[in-house]
């Protein structure tokens, strides 16, 4: 499955697509804002990957949190990837979560595609199931030190090395931010 691609936009299509150019390999994307990128621009884009029988289909997230709740929305029964992406299209992620949150059937069912009957299935299925985004962030634990070591044992870094790397430095929360920094260190030194 494809999570995540960073390349270079050839082209943007009025249907809601991008095509990008990953080192020579061109993937057509989904995107719930096409406004927003113009040919020659460098993209990072969360990929949300749906295998179906006549088609692989790639739906691109600027952030990992429209990524979630993308792939939130398509449990509900009666949500297809279209109703989800056109769901981000509509509003922003963080206002459709709390009219959901909050019970608001008609603005839920102000989404291209969803009557009223979704919008309460919708509502119904993924109230109080929605965790507010900064509220997760913040709760988020830091990366843990042994993973980060034992990644850098794979690489070939002695214990050493890597002790006196990592002494007095706080790491970032996420796993690869914090590789990364221990790596940028290891490099100094």
């Amino acid at each position: 499955m494809i999570g995540w691609l960073r390349g270079r936009v050839l082209r943007t299509q009025v249907t809601g697509n991008i095509l990008i150019d990953v080192n020579g390999v061109g993937y057509d994307v989904n995107l719930a804002s096409v406004q927003e990128f113009h040919q020659g621009d460098d993209v990072e884009l969360f990929i949300h990957t749906q295998v179906r029988t006549d088609a692989i289909v790639l739906y691109g997230f600027r952030c990992d949190e429209d990524k979630e709740f993308f792939t939130t929305l398509l449990v509900t029964p009666g949500v297809g990837p279209s109703t989800a992406l056109a769901a981000l299209r509509t509003m922003p992620t963080e206002e459709l979560r709390r009219a959901i949150e909050e019970g608001d059937v008609k603005r839920v069912a102000q989404i291209p595609g969803v009557g009223a009957k979704t919008a309460s299935r919708i509502v119904l299925e993924l109230k109080g199931k929605l965790v507010d985004v900064a509220a997760q962030r913040s709760s988020t634990p830091n990366a843990r030190p042994s993973d980060i070591e034992e990644a850098l044992r794979s690489l070939g870094y002695t214990p050493s090395e890597i002790r006196e790397s990592l002494e007095g430095v706080e790491l970032p929360r996420d796993e690869s931010s914090a590789l990364r920094t221990a790596l940028q260190l290891l490099g100094r030194r």
